[in-house]
């Protein structure tokens, strides 16, 4: 820390710095924009994030983030209920209602198993998961989690869970993007695009 930063702005940054993508200088950085611009930035900025801390609720649902419980998607009567799409976290649900191309319904896991960080089936929310397609009105299991190692591990572990339920569970299709040059892709999402391919 800066040795003529009182105690007040030291945490200001050192908490900056805990957020996802910056670290102890993007930290720095941020909290000088953030101290220059006080009127403007910093205090609507506390004030968002208070209003925030106290009225955002975890839908008792899905496992979204809204400020209504049960949230927005889950209370909207227009959506499929028997489409169920399985993501890894809140973000996942912002990027595919962005596209506003599925109208089903969302189940938030929480994660993705990893031996290596000690996550298990326990800290996820499996069960609720289980619950939700054993219910009668699901129809189909969409697996929409990222093509790492722990998402296809967390996928082939929820497709066998899923498989006592007698749902259909599908998972979205990886390859080749929109506007995509087969040049600038690597090997492996070209061995995906191969086995995913479908008659033209």
């Amino acid at each position: 820390m800066a040795a003529s930063a009182g105690p007040e702005i030291e945490r200001l940054i050192a908490l900056l710095s805990k957020l996802p993508g910056l670290g102890p200088r993007s930290g720095r950085r941020a909290a000088l924009a953030l101290l220059k611009k006080r009127d403007t930035l910093l205090a609507p900025l506390a004030a968002a994030m208070a209003d925030a801390q106290a009225k955002v609720k975890t839908c008792r649902v899905c496992g979204s983030l809204d400020t209504t419980d049960p949230c927005a998607v889950c209370s909207d009567g227009s959506r499929d209920v028997r489409l169920l799409c399985v993501v890894e976290e809140v973000g996942s649900v912002w990027a595919m209602e962005r596209g506003g191309s599925f109208k089903g319904r969302y189940h938030v896991l929480g994660g993705l198993l990893s031996a290596l960080d000690g996550v298990g089936p326990e800290t996820l929310r499996v069960g609720e998961l289980l619950e939700r397609a054993s219910s009668g009105e699901v129809a189909e299991v969409i697996l929409a989690l990222p093509a790492t190692v722990d998402g296809q591990t967390t996928a082939h572990y929820l497709a066998d869970r899923l498989a006592q339920t007698n749902v259909p569970v599908t998972m979205l299709a990886r390859g080749v993007p929109v506007g995509g040059d087969l040049d600038w892709l690597d090997d492996g999402t070209i061995a995906q695009a191969l086995r995913a391919r479908r008659p033209a």
